[in-house]
């Protein structure tokens, strides 16, 4: 079955203003390069050519960036006229993405973090694969979703814990199965004010559904604030963090 990426690349992109009201945030420079090639740069080098790109009143400047693409891929771009929230911003994107399986892809963060595997594998299952989610050790993880362990094995996420049960941060960068809209259909009509990408996630791994890709330590960084996106400069210039579709 098809693998398909979305880039979600929305919201107004506050902690960085004030550069944000003049461009979106994934246009921001990273050692040269904008923050959205090294995103595109780890859905391309895992083999996806079917892209959604999702994002502000800015969308124009990214598309006059990315134009069509590299050849042999597809670039959809998705106006995002005002931030409602994960599942509608989603929402927008089913139409080029359904009877699929997908990697969504949060574009604030960058990881040196390769899928090329986890990819073949999704194409390669006959029956649905579940959920694949990227998980990084962080020293304090109380601003993160933290991964639940036992055994090993992650039996639940909890959000911005006071007492952590683990270092490992889940979040940015999620695959799923075709399973994925069924479920995020059920979860956000259950409570649509309360809902976050964490509930589908939590929906897989009450399933035994889902597996964690662990990066370790610094090979992802939340390029959303000044200091990440710093900090991700350093990486890039270090060649860390690659921007190129090719593997080194």
């Amino acid at each position: 079955m098809k693998v398909k990426a979305i880039l979600v690349a929305g919201g107004h992109g506050s902690r960085l203003l004030p550069f944000t009201r003049y461009t979106q945030k994934t246009l921001l420079p990273l050692y040269g390069r904008p923050v959205i090639d090294y995103a595109l740069g780890t859905i391309r080098r895992a083999g996806i050519k079917d892209i959604t790109i999702i994002a502000n009143q800015f969308i124009g400047q990214i598309a006059n960036h990315i134009g069509c693409g590299l050849p042999g891929e597809r670039i959809h771009y998705v106006l995002e006229e005002e931030p409602l929230g994960v599942a509608q911003a989603l929402e927008l994107a089913r139409p080029h993405n359904q009877n699929c399986r997908l990697m969504i892809y949060f574009s604030d963060n960058i990881t040196a973090v390769e899928f090329t595997d986890d990819i073949q594998r999704f194409i390669d299952a006959e029956q649905p694969p579940g959920c694949v989610l990227l998980a990084r050790e962080v020293e304090d993880p109380r601003a993160f979703g933290v991964a639940v362990l036992k055994d090993g094995k992650i039996v639940d996420i909890v959000e911005k814990p006071e007492n952590p049960p683990s270092k490992l941060a889940i979040g940015g960068i999620y695959l799923y199965d075709e399973r994925f809209w069924d479920f995020l259909d059920e979860l956000y009509l259950a409570d649509p004010d309360e809902f976050s990408i964490s509930d589908v996630n939590r929906k897989y791994i009450s399933l035994d559904s889902a597996v964690v890709h662990s990066s370790g330590g610094e090979t992802w960084v939340d390029c959303g604030t000044p200091d990440g996106l710093f900090q991700a400069a350093v990486m890039a210039e270090e060649g860390i963090l690659n921007p190129s579709p090719h593997r080194k």
